[in-house]
Parts: C-alpha cells; structure tokens; sequence
C-alpha cells in the first residue's frame, strides 16, 4: 500500500513539469511573434502589398537576310518614335496627357470613328451625358429591366451632329487618346512612328517630366536592298498598329511575346519568325497596392535578332527575273496568247538541294492605276501547279523498269492507240520502232502508254475495251512522288502545294498520267524530280537557307555561325544504276542530238545540256477563267527540265510557262527561257 501512494505522489508532480514546458514554448512563441511583428511588421506589410511586373521595353531590330555571296537583300532602317506606358493612369489623367502631347506633335486622325468620338463626348461631358437618360428610363434601371450597357448605349445614339462637332478640335487629343487606351499596362505602345520630326523629338523630350508614360525612342522599318526582286519569297512582317494576329495569339504569348509585337506574317520572315525576331530587353516593374511603380530593375538587356544567310544567288535571280519578263512580253506577241500571263524558273544544285534562284513573274492589272504590269510571282515556283507534259517521261520509264513493265532496251511500234468509244491516242507524228531511250529523245507518248498498260496489268486491241488493275494509279503516283512529282518537296517555305490528283480511273486517264496531263505539278517539284535523275537516284530536300549567323551591330557583315543547314537526302531511288543510266542518256539526247526534242535550241552549247521538253493539253484555270461559263477554253501548258554539264551536273532547272498559246500555234517559250537562263547562268560562273 505504501508503494502504491508513493507511486501516485509522483504522477502529479510529472505532469506539472509538462504543462509548465508547453507554457514556456508558447510564451516565447507568443514573444517571438511579437518581436516580429513590432520590428518587422511593416516591412512584411509593403512586401505583401508589393507586386510585380514583368514588361518589354522598346522594340529591337529583325535580323537581316544575306544571299549566298553575302549581299544585304532585307535590313532595318531606323525611324524616331514616340511611345506610352500605361503605369496604370487614369482616364482623366491619360486625357491631360493627350493634351499636353497634342501640342507637341501631329497625329493624324484618320482612324478616329464616330464611336470614338462618342465615347470621347460622354467622357468629356458626363454631366450632359447623364442628362439624355429620362426619369422613365431610370426607373427601369432601378427595376433592372435596363442594363448599364442600355443606358450607355442611349447616351452614345442621342448625342446630336451638333454636339459631336464640339470635339471636332480635340481630334488630335482624342486620337492621341485612343492609342493610349489601346496598349497593356506596363507595355509600350508607340504612338507615333511615321514622319516624327526631329523638332517633335526635342518637343517631346524637354517636357518629359510633365507628359507621365511618353517616351521617345528609335523603332524600325523593313528595307529590301533588291526592291521588288524575290519579294513574295522573303514575306512580310507586321505593322506596329496591327500587333499579334488574332489566330495565333495564344501561341506567341507562350512564347513571351508582347501583345503589341510585330512579327513575320509571310514566307521567310513567318518561317524563320524565332530566328530573326530580337529580345526585347526585360524590365521588372514593382507597384504598390494602388499601382504605383516604386522601383524598376533591368532583367535582361535586349538583343537583335539573328540573321539569315540564304542559298539566294541574287545577281543570278534578278538575271532570271529579266529573262523571263522579256521571254514572257515577247510571247504575248504571238496568236492565241490573250491568257498567257505567267512563267517560272527554278535552279538548284542537284548535289545538295541548295535553291540557286526561283523566279516567277506575272502579268496582272494593277488596280489603282489601272495599267497592265508585270509583277513578281516567285512564291508560285511552290504554291501553283499545272498539267505539264512530257517533262514527266523519265519519271515514267523508271516506273516501268521497278514494276517490271519494260526492261532495258523494250521496243514498243509509236502506231496510234485505239480504245473502245475514245478519239485515237498517239503521238505528236509517228516516230516508228523505239526503246526506251530513243522515247525519251523524241518524246513519244504511244510508248509510255504501252508502259502504262503492262503496269496495270491490261492488254491493248485495237477499238476494244481496255481493262486494267486500278491500282496502277497508286503504283505510277507513288513512284512518281519518290522523285518529288505530286507530293511536297520539303522546302522550308510555308504553304507548299502538293497538286491535284485526278479522281476518275478509267483507264485513258491512266495513259494520261504517264504523260504528264492528268495530275498537276509545280515547278520546284519539277526541280526536285530532275536533280533527283542528274544526281543518280537522291530526292535532295530543297532549301533556301544555309546558314544562321550572330548579327554585327552596325556592320553589313554577317557575324559568328550560330548554325549550318546541312543538306538532306529525302529518299533514294529503288533502281539500278544502269536503269538510272539509260534515262540519263535519254535525256542526253533530247538536247545533244539532232531529233531530240531541245536539239534546236541547245545545239552548239559548251556546257553540255540534258533533259527532258514538255507539252500538255490542259483547261485554261487563271484568273480570267469566270469569263468562259462552264466550259474553260482548251490551252497549251509548256515546260522544261535539265541540267548540265550531263555528267557531274552542277546545276538543274525547271522551266513552266502555263497556257502559254492556245489553238495550233507553238511559240516555245520554254525552250527560249531555259535557253538564255542556262546560257546566262555558265557566263556568269565564268566572272
């Protein structure tokens, strides 16, 4: 029993211990805490009540575009500029901001609405634009059958022509206004940029101190060195008033774009946008509660953006361009050429893909003044495709040799064919017995129908049914696309167009195909299908930009290499080299030969030419085509392929001049142009 009160005199006294160390932890607690708020409770309080703002200070240059040999094709031009800040001011105080700054500069007016105008009214006069509103209309908006929105909306319709004539002097302060209310807190908006004087510059800068937000600064503008030459190649960028496209908003504000940024919005400047768009400099802004701005500290300074050195040789493009403009005026001379309107010409390397020039040219009515002007259409070279001939035939050979169809040496007679309830399908003039090469050399479509034929599976008798496997089709248009015909090429330009497929599979439509006048094609996939043959069976990628450099400011030097393009072999050619031998001499003989289908043309030339003409019987599809009702008139679309020298080729091209006559008459501007532009381009390499 003693032991048992002895125990129990201890609980107590334990317990005790405890309650007495929690009171202690607690009293310092309590203690520490007010220490800290004492000491430190106001500092804590502006930390909490501090908040941050990243913006983006003014605006730096694109990178420039060199070509190949390092010439200035696009730079920036400087330009003065006036700019805004909205440190989260006021109506009223943005609105005496205006005024001031009116007085200071020129704004033109031209983009104040009558809605602005309004809206500017009602700001200037509340106490008016309280009046219009009726006791009746009130009492509504009491029993909330009226919206704020209504009563606005009824201020803004009553206000009298009168009444808005007062402002008609504030203009200008309502335009300066405008663009105020239109930027992102925090962000600079530039409120002027086009004609700023120097004297507004100095206006603007002595009276800084009493215009809170305005700024003056040096933006840019886009130049091109070369004027109109590759213009619809190298893009467009943005105005300053237009900011980030609406479709894309999303995207570019994840990539820690402004709002008010301007950016590429064609072509290369939209391809490369990541590479020649410059970093901003980054500026922190640290605001109060009530928005102040109690401190700015510089993130990061800005950078220029890159530049972009292209495959571009722009002496040769501007050499091209001249060739066909006076080839294209000088076949409007001949009968039936009311529709020709257009040409193109593309080079390229065949060992590597680099495009050396891509020219096209378009005759079009300018709008304004009315005259008929020649324009640049270098951006159809990819994004228009015609039915082009029997430029396609080599293409159509090696098909024949993987299906199996023919072998080397196949000998098929050029007679005529006649299928069952169809017009006679034949050559241009019965060529006699030929194989495979010889096909090529004239050009004979009798023998590429035969080749057809045997892919499908079919069998030909005269004035009988001709049944084949539908499947041809894929097989033709597959290989067709190994060598770049009907599919993308690759390059690295937006909006490439693959061509249009025929849908109908009747068998004549087949033989078609193998000729060139059933599926469209471009005349940089021509480009790509022929350096695909001169090079031996590698669909080289093409592209127009090489290299990525660091840019040198204020130097037209290019800088440090950030980045070399390699070249890139899309896919190789299943065929043997012999197969890949023989259609190279075909195409050796088309130009180096008497009976070759070029051999007129190219007879005499040191640089040893090879390729492939083409002729196709299309529809007229341009821009006139409203004009004919349901049944387009029947044209002539002409083209070229080759390269040269014929062995070890330095150089392909593809030439295409749509509707290019219609009726009998032949005015072979296919064969003029890719004559002078191959001459032109052998003179030069001389230089």
């Amino acid at each position: 029993m003693e032991k048992q009160k002895k125990k129990k005199s201890h609980f107590p006294f334990r317990l005790n211990i405890l309650f007495f160390s929690v009171f202690l932890l607690f009293s310092i607690l309590i203690l520490r805490l007010g220490f800290v708020q004492i000491v430190y409770g106001e500092n804590f309080k502006r930390d909490l009540e501090r908040k941050e703002d990243i913006t983006v200070s003014n605006p730096v240059p694109r990178g420039k575009m060199y070509d190949r040999d390092f010439k200035v094709i696009v730079d920036n031009i400087p330009k003065n500029a006036i700019t805004f800040t909205n440190e989260g001011f006021s109506q009223n105080e943005m609105i005496e901001t205006a005024e001031k700054l009116a007085k200071l500069i020129e704004k033109k007016t031209d983009k104040v609405t009558d809605r602005d105008q309004r809206d500017f009214w009602i700001l200037k006069n509340p106490k008016l634009g309280e009046a219009k509103i009726t006791k009746n209309e009130k009492n509504l908006y009491e029993a909330k059958k009226l919206t704020d929105r209504d009563l606005y909306k009824l201020k803004r319709d009553r206000i009298t022509p009168q009444e808005l004539k007062e402002i008609d002097q504030d203009l200008e302060v309502l335009a300066l206004y405008r663009e105020f209310i239109s930027g992102y807190k925090y962000t600079p908006q530039i409120i002027k940029n086009e004609s700023v004087t120097e004297q507004e510059i100095a206006a603007v800068s002595e009276n800084l101190q009493s215009l809170p937000g305005v700024d003056t600064t040096t933006d840019w503008d886009r130049t091109y060195l070369f004027e109109n030459t590759l213009r619809s190649v190298l893009g467009k960028v943005t105005k300053s008033d237009e900011g980030l496209p609406a479709d894309r908003l999303d995207y570019y504000l994840a990539k820690g774009y402004s709002r008010n940024d301007r950016i590429g919005k064609s072509q290369l400047e939209m391809q490369y946008e990541d590479i020649l768009h410059g970093y901003k400099s980054r500026v922190k802004n640290v605001t109060d509660k009530t928005g102040n701005v109690i401190e700015t500290k510089t993130i990061t300074n800005g950078k220029k953006g890159n530049d972009l050195v292209l495959t571009i040789d722009m002496d040769l493009q501007m050499s091209v361009d001249k060739i066909i403009e006076e080839e294209l005026w000088a076949a409007k001379q001949f009968p039936g050429t009311s529709l020709t309107d257009r040409a193109y010409v593309v080079l390229m390397d065949p060992r590597n893909g680099e495009v050396l020039a891509m020219s096209g040219k378009k005759i079009e009515r300018n709008r304004e003044t009315g005259r008929v002007e020649m324009v640049d259409d270098a951006l159809g070279t990819f994004t228009t495709t015609y039915n082009v001939g029997s430029a396609v035939k080599g293409a159509t050979v090696l098909t024949g040799y993987k299906t199996g169809a023919i072998s080397p040496g196949t000998i098929f007679d050029d007679a005529g064919l006649k299928i069952q309830a169809t017009p006679l399908k034949k050559s241009y003039t019965y060529l006699g017995k030929l194989n495979e090469i010889n096909a090529l050399k004239k050009s004979s479509n009798v023998y590429m129908f035969h080749t057809a034929i045997r892919i499908g599976n079919g069998h030909y008798e005269y004035d009988k049914p001709l049944k084949i496997d539908n499947t041809a089709f894929d097989t033709i248009r597959n290989s067709f696309a190994s060598f770049g015909l009907g599919t993308r090429t690759g390059i690295d330009l937006p909006n490439e167009q693959t061509g249009v497929k025929g849908q109908s599979k009747l068998p004549g439509y087949l033989l078609d195909l193998v000729i060139g006048q059933y599926d469209t094609y471009s005349a940089m996939q021509l480009a790509q299908y022929v350096s695909t043959i001169a090079n031996g069976g590698y669909r080289m990628q093409p592209y127009v930009v090489k290299q990525i450099r660091e840019p040198i400011e204020g130097s037209n030097e290019p800088g440090a290499v950030v980045k070399d393009i390699h070249p890139t072999v899309l896919n190789t050619i299943d065929a043997k080299k012999m197969w890949m031998n023989r259609v190279q001499t075909g195409f050796r003989k088309v130009m180096q030969e008497p009976g070759g289908t070029a051999y007129k043309f190219f007879s005499g030339v040191t640089y040893a030419p090879a390729g492939k003409t083409g002729t196709a019987e299309a529809f007229y599809d341009g821009p006139l085509r409203s004009r004919f009702g349901k049944e387009p008139p029947p044209v002539m679309n002409l083209s070229l392929v080759s390269y040269a020298p014929s062995t070890n080729p330095e150089v392909a091209m593809a030439v295409l001049v749509p509707w290019a006559y219609a009726g009998k008459e032949d005015n072979r501007a296919n064969l003029k142009i890719g004559r002078r532009v191959l001459d032109m381009y052998f003179q030069m390499k001389k230089k």
